[in-house]
């Protein structure tokens, strides 16, 4: 069976070169909640004081994979670590605008 063209693709991670964190590739959304969940794992473990996640090729975050994003960023901020967000696609930077209070642990890359 061919996949519609309307389908998610996958939520892919590659390791940043030159520092520490993960380019992500594709939506975030209910078809890829666990993999973003795995992803976020394996970027709070990461070391360094700050963990860098690429976003400029993700097209859309959906309300739950930012609140995700909130609670990594949260626990990173625990750590006294950091959790540094580049280049934000419009949903994320939406919901942020939205919920500013439940955000605010998000800091993005000026």
């Amino acid at each position: 069976m061919t996949p519609s063209p309307d389908a998610t693709a996958p939520l892919t991670a590659l390791p940043l070169r030159g520092r520490s964190g993960v380019r992500l590739s594709g939506s975030c959304d209910l078809d890829t909640r666990q993999a973003l969940s795995s992803v976020l794992s394996v970027v709070a473990g990461m070391p360094g004081a700050v963990v860098h996640l690429d976003l400029s090729t993700v097209p859309f975050f959906d309300a739950a994979s930012v609140a995700a994003l909130v609670r990594t960023s949260a626990a990173l901020s625990d750590q006294g670590r950091r959790l540094l967000l580049h280049d934000p696609p419009y949903s994320l930077r939406r919901v942020v605008e939205m919920f500013p209070d439940e955000c605010a642990a998000l800091e993005v890359a000026a």
